[in-house]
């Protein structure tokens, strides 16, 4: 086996180790409230200490990954996010739960951009779209956590149980992966000797851009977390079991979408793949909340899902593209900026509920979507690189 694709191997299992970490953080949190005592507003601070880790880790580590590659900051990171796992499932308050996860979420962030640095190389180094596929081991490992999550409560083992032993599994992945990362060498330090294309402000301009489109994305992901359940539940009379069913629907079809994504970019370009998928995203829940029905409802999830499933891989790329050589720098603009439509999607949807009423309020990731098709364009190859992945 060569080393690309041992490296590819090895970074498919850091979005796998990526993915299960949050995803039974995500499955335990009722059982660290319960534990703590916490009030819902209570809750809401350690979780918003989470994502302002997560912001920082993003923002910040761009430059060090540029400066010292991607797999030497990939590595410890992956290692820190098994390790960072286990205190929110011990911690004795409050205070101590902030803490904890704020350095969680910090590790966190800064092993998303080191991560796809890292499969942007690769994608790179194998002259074809691979991003779809790392994004859907990421979808996999989500679902795998929460799985896990739920068996340890079903077995009545406690979150620091569940924590501590999902985080120790994650240190040996990442040890064992380490050993097969794509290696790469930093960044020139010389500002000129950038590709060609567009100019620094140009650059800039165009990554913001990218990161707005992956928002745009995100509240999409965001609504059918948060409201999928509540809007089947509560507006189509459907029972509890029913209503989740509708971000089931979700999540299979987006990891689906994300399976073949790679096929479907190498065989009708980027600018095809997401604008294919805006519009079955924005056509599918909207014919589903018109029809006002609870089939209609979770097919309309569904449609969702699938149609935004590879929206984010394709502009990640695209990101990593503009300037090969500073793709850390890139993908910490485009993810924190996209990674605001998590927590401010599901509270402008929420806050116009409360006006609008949630049928109405769910026209909002309809419309974002109906964006994110007429954005497509920005993917065209006149906008990125000659070492890029040619869409």
């Amino acid at each position: 086996m060569d080393a690309l694709r041992r490296g590819r191997i090895a970074t498919s299992l850091i979005f796998l180790l990526f993915g299960t970490a949050l995803g039974v953080w995500t499955a335990r949190i009722p059982a660290v409230k319960e534990d703590l005592g916490l009030s819902d507003g209570r809750l809401s601070f350690a979780l918003l200490a989470f994502a302002a880790g997560c912001i920082a880790g993003m923002v910040l580590i761009g430059r060090l990954t540029d400066r010292f590659g991607s797999a030497r900051v990939l590595v410890p990171a992956a290692v820190l996010e098994g390790v960072l796992l286990v205190p929110p499932g011990v911690s004795p308050g409050l205070v101590t739960l902030c803490v904890a996860l704020f350095a969680f979420g910090t590790v966190h962030g800064t092993l998303n951009i080191a991560m796809n640095a890292n499969a942007a190389e690769i994608e790179r180094a194998m002259g074809r779209p691979v991003m779809s596929s790392f994004h859907a081991t990421y979808s996999i490992g989500g679902f795998l956590g929460a799985v896990v999550g739920s068996l340890f409560a079903r077995a009545g083992l406690s979150a620091g149980v569940t924590l501590l032993s999902v985080g120790l599994a994650a240190v040996l992945l990442a040890a064992a992966a380490s050993r097969w990362v794509l290696r790469s060498g930093p960044a020139p330090t010389d500002p000129a000797a950038g590709p060609d294309g567009p100019p620094p402000g140009g650059r800039h301009l165009l990554l913001v851009f990218y990161g707005v489109v992956v928002l745009c994305t995100l509240v999409g992901e965001g609504a059918a977390a948060d409201w999928s359940a509540v809007y089947l539940r509560d507006h189509l009379a459907t029972t509890e079991a029913f209503a989740a069913y509708g971000y089931a629907a979700f999540a299979v079809m987006m990891t689906v979408g994300r399976i073949f994504g790679d096929w479907f970019a190498r065989r009708l370009g980027a600018v095809a793949v997401v604008w294919t998928g805006g519009l079955v995203a924005a056509a599918g829940l909207g014919a589903g909340l018109v029809l006002d029905h609870r089939v209609a409802g979770v097919a309309g999830f569904g449609l969702l899902g699938i149609g935004l499933s590879c929206v984010a891989p394709q502009f990640f790329s695209a990101a990593a593209g503009v300037d090969p050589r500073r793709a850390g720098q890139a993908l910490s603009i485009v993810v924190s900026i996209g990674y605001l439509g998590f927590l401010i999607g599901p509270i402008a949807i929420g806050s116009a509920a409360t006006v609008v009423g949630l049928p109405t309020a769910l026209w909002i990731p309809v419309v974002l979507a109906a964006f994110v098709a007429a954005s497509a364009g920005a993917l065209r190859p006149g906008r990125r690189t000659s070492s890029s992945v040619a869409p």
